[in-house]
């Protein structure tokens, strides 16, 4: 019975990250840039994990979906405290500026807080993990692993095995009930 109620919470959690991902959607769909103002940020997204200011006077909120999701978002605001641009940044193209030698409070910048910090004390390595999902719909994990834990040694990509769907293997008996939660 415990197996059950497991795989039962897991599948909801599942659908919570589902149903959490629409809502982000909702919640871009109703912002304008040049129009939209920080405080309709705030208003839809909350309290941001970091905000970085920029050289320009303008300001980027991060709002980060990690551990459990699988997207990163970086809105930024102009000086005059209107959007500017609102972008999911866990994308191929942002991994791939991430070489060896770059620097990690860099990485932090562009991809934003890692779901997981991982030390490895026999290697000295330290792997930051970013969830992400891979077109069509597969959850991955992105690696960047450290020695020194102030710059990359190198990257890596693989299946993101603590995803829901990689970890529910059966659900038997009794239909699952979910509500709307946005």
């Amino acid at each position: 019975m415990p197996f059950l109620f497991r795989a039962l919470a897991l599948a909801a959690a599942a659908f919570s990250l589902v149903a959490l991902a629409g809502c982000d959607a909702q919640r871009i769909s109703e912002l304008q840039p040049g129009i939209s103002t920080e405080a309709d940020v705030r208003d839809r997204f909350g309290v941001p994990e970091t905000i970085w200011d920029e050289a320009d006077g303008a300001r980027t909120l991060e709002y980060n979906r990690q551990p459990a999701g699988q997207i990163n978002y970086m809105i930024t605001v102009g000086a005059d405290g209107r959007l500017v641009a609102v972008r999911q940044v866990l994308t191929p193209e942002n991994f791939a500026r991430i070489t060896p030698g770059t620097d990690m409070a860099q990485v932090r910048r562009n991809l934003g807080k890692p779901a997981k910090v991982t030390p490895y004390r026999l290697s000295g390595e330290t792997h930051h993990d970013w969830r992400f999902a891979e077109a069509p719909n597969i959850p991955k994990v992105f690696t960047v692993v450290t020695k020194d834990g102030a710059t990359v040694l190198r990257t890596q990509i693989g299946p993101d095995m603590d995803a829901p769907e990689n970890r529910l293997s059966s659900v038997s008996g009794g239909a699952l009930q979910f509500k709307k939660i946005c």
